[in-house]
């Protein structure tokens, strides 16, 4: 019978070289066969990530000034039409400069409709004017409706209401 020895400690670069990362990686799902696999899906990501990239960059620099994924309030579409573009003149051009200045220039920091010059007027002050007058719409809508409700009890009860 053959007596059985104890192993070598194994430390060091031997230590390293006994370490079979394939085994470990087999089980999870990262082996050598699974390579093509991980292959695609990172195709894929790539391919996903360049097309949601491709779609954010069109958003914010938009060549289409009218077309953009950002959505705008009824409100804003229905007054488009009175929105004129204001054109600058060429710096060097005296005449064309002189007249625009004498037209109001660059007075303001909004123009309004039909070309009037607005001061206190940016992107969040119009939107939250919009939503104070939507309010202001439903209170006087929910006013009338508690006041006629009122008035027909008061009818049904026998009182006389004009």
């Amino acid at each position: 019978m053959v007596r059985k020895r104890f192993r070598d400690p194994r430390t060091g670069v031997l230590l390293s070289k006994s370490f079979d990362a394939d085994k470990y990686l087999r089980k999870i799902g990262l082996g050598k066969e699974d390579h093509h696999f991980w292959k695609q899906v990172g195709k894929a990501l790539l391919c996903t990530y360049a097309l949601f990239g491709a779609a954010w960059l069109f958003n914010e620099t938009s060549p289409l000034g009218w077309w953009s994924l950002k959505p705008k309030p009824k409100e804003e579409k229905e007054l488009a039409h009175l929105y004129e573009r204001r054109k600058f003149p060429y710096p060097g051009d005296e005449e064309a400069m002189n007249d625009f200045i004498a037209k109001g220039g660059m007075i303001g920091t909004t123009i309004g409709p039909k070309g009037l010059i607005e001061n206190d007027r940016d992107a969040y002050n119009f939107q939250k004017e919009l939503q104070d007058k939507k309010f202001e719409q439903e209170a006087l809508k929910m006013w009338l409706r508690m006041k006629n409700e009122v008035i027909a009890e008061l009818q049904e009860k026998g009182f006389d209401f004009e």
